[in-house]
Parts: C-alpha cells; sequence; structure tokens
C-alpha cells in the first residue's frame, strides 16, 4: 500500500501564488520577513518584481498593501497568523475592512501545531478576530489541493479574505481530478446519521480517522469539511443536524470565537441541537512537538472518538 502524501498547507500556499503569478500580472505578494517560513520565497524567485519584503513591520506591510489594492492591484500579504491577524488586526480593520478594499491576507503557522515556537506564535485566536471584521472571508484548508483552490478562490473574490495555513505536513485526501471549491460551501465527506463531525483545517483529517474508528465499533459518524468559516454553509449544517441529531465541531483554534461557536450560534437561533466543541479550551499552548501538542490538547482522532461515543 503506498503511503499517504503529506504536505504543509503553507508550501500550497506559495505554490498557488506561482500558478496565479503566472496568469495574473496584478497580484502582488508582500512579507514580513518571512519568506521562507511562509512560504512566497517561491513567488520572490519566480516574480522578484512583484514581491516586496516589507521588514518585520506587518502593520505598515498591510496599510501598503490596502494602498496597492486602492490602485487596482492584488496583493496578498503574509506573515504568520500570530502577526497577520494579531499584530496587525487595527490595520486589517480600518485600513482593509472599512474601506472594502480587495487585499488578501495569508496567515501561516496557524494554531497549536506551529509547535516548539511556543504560546508567543501558536495563534489560536485569528478566526475569532478576523470573523468579527464585517464583510471579511475567513478560510481555512484541510489539505494541499483544497489550500490551493482557496488561493485561487480568495484572488477571484472580489474584498478582503484571510486564509489560514499550517506549518505542520497534513495527509492529502482530496482528489484534484474531482474537487471543486466554493467560498461558502462546504463538503460532506462520510455517509451517517449517528452524529455529525464538522470539522475544519487540520482537524478534518483527524475527523475523518475518528470516522473509521467509530465505525468499526457500530457508530455511523457524517464528516463535514467547513473551510470556509466565514460564510459558512449554514444549509448543509442544519440538514447534518436535522439528520444526525448531534453534532462534534472540530477545530485547532480556541472554541472561543471560531467555528464551534459560529456553529452554534447558527444551531441556537435555527434548529437548537445537542452540541459538542473540540478546540483549545480558553488556555495559551506551550512549546513542544507538534502531534504531541495536539494530542495534549485534544486536537486528535482519539478525543474526537471519546468526545462522540459520551453523545
Amino acid at each position: 500500500m503506498s503511503e499517504v502524501k503529506k504536505i504543509a498547507t503553507r508550501d500550497s500556499y506559495g505554490a498557488a501564488l506561482v500558478e496565479l503569478g503566472r496568469e495574473h500580472d496584478n497580484l502582488v505578494v508582500l512579507d514580513a520577513d518571512l519568506a521562507a517560513a511562509t512560504k512566497t520565497g517561491v513567488f520572490k524567485k519566480a516574480f522578484p518584481d512583484r514581491h516586496i519584503d516589507c521588514g518585520i513591520a506587518e502593520c505598515n506591510m498591510v496599510a501598503a498593501a490596502a494602498g496597492m489594492a486602492a490602485m487596482g492591484m492584488v496583493p496578498f500579504a503574509s506573515s504568520f497568523a500570530m502577526f497577520a491577524a494579531g499584530r496587525a488586526f487595527e490595520q486589517v480593520r480600518n485600513s482593509v475592512g472599512y474601506p472594502k478594499l480587495n487585499v488578501k491576507i495569508g496567515a501561516t503557522h496557524g494554531g497549536i501545531s506551529v509547535g516548539e515556537d511556543g504560546a508567543s506564535h501558536q495563534c489560536c485566536e485569528d478566526f475569532a478576530l478576523m470573523r468579527s471584521i464585517p464583510g471579511m472571508v475567513v478560510l481555512s484548508p484541510a489539505d494541499d489541493v483544497e489550500a490551493r483552490a482557496a488561493v485561487k478562490a480568495a484572488y477571484a473574490h472580489e474584498g478582503p479574505v484571510y486564509l489560514r495555513f499550517g506549518r505542520l505536513a497534513v495527509p492529502v485526501f482530496h482528489d484534484e481530478e474531482n474537487f471543486t471549491f466554493e467560498i461558502g460551501k462546504g463538503e460532506q465527506l462520510t455517509e451517517g446519521n449517528d452524529v455529525a463531525i464538522v470539522a475544519t483545517g487540520l482537524m478534518v483529517n483527524e475527523a475523518l480517522i475518528a470516522a473509521e474508528q467509530l465505525k468499526a465499533e457500530g457508530v455511523a459518524a457524517r464528516v463535514i469539511n467547513i473551510c470556509s468559516i466565514k460564510p459558512l454553509d449554514e444549509e448543509l449544517i442544519l440538514k447534518a443536524a436535522r439528520e444526525c441529531g448531534k453534532v462534534v465541531t472540530c477545530e485547532e483554534h480556541s472554541v472561543i470565537g471560531g467555528l464551534g461557536e459560529a456553529v452554534a450560534s447558527l444551531l441556537s437561533e435555527k434548529l437548537p441541537t445537542p452540541l459538542r466543541r473540540i478546540g483549545v479550551q480558553d488556555e495559551f499552548g506551550h512549546s513542544g512537538p507538534a502531534l504531541a501538542l495536539l494530542k495534549q490538547f485534544g486536537l486528535c482522532a482519539e478525543n474526537i472518538v471519546k468526545v462522540a461515543k459520551s453523545f
């Protein structure tokens, strides 16, 4: 049996930018002295005149991107999630969100899986911050195929978009030839009416593993992949809640303000349904190997199985 291919979605980000750069002269990439880590360095190599290193000045980078968007360019402003969403929040809000400018925020190294970089770099608040900005699209792809498709969809979308990518290499489970991506649309990956597992980012693969384990124990889990956290595919989630009667949300993010809260808000207003949220439980992370940290914080298939069975 061939080994499953694993690719970090930050690599997918760089690759997609190069593909788009060949097709669109108005695409420019800005980075904050992290091109090697965010993988925008591959774009710089291909298009040196359209890559701008802004130095360790994320706020200025976002303001510059806003100015470029106002002049008709399509800028992708890139940095770690902690800096792109956290440090530069005011500029993203006031210089990009408020005037509804066509700026794309490429945020890599999101979540606990940043690993050894520790709590200062493990951004588990970015979904909450970006969801709070009116008109901001928030995307969190699950694998290489979806990540590259999300970057291309972000370019085509007129308006601000926040894209979250990971440092950790994750399994590629999508078939590129049979995959289509649309902002605002989710994806049902498995059949089942006992429990709906709604996941995003690297937690989608963990949900798929959990569904297999649950199946072996006689529990049919329906896995829903939500890349588009905002706008949310309300129809798909409501259908799953109605037909399964129980929902578990999974995200590499705080349970406050992220996917779980978005789903909880939707269900409480339109279809009250028993819900459990798997995520970071109102605490900071710490330094350690990525896989060990994910398991420690319950961001793994084993804990999804445990929570689902507790229903």
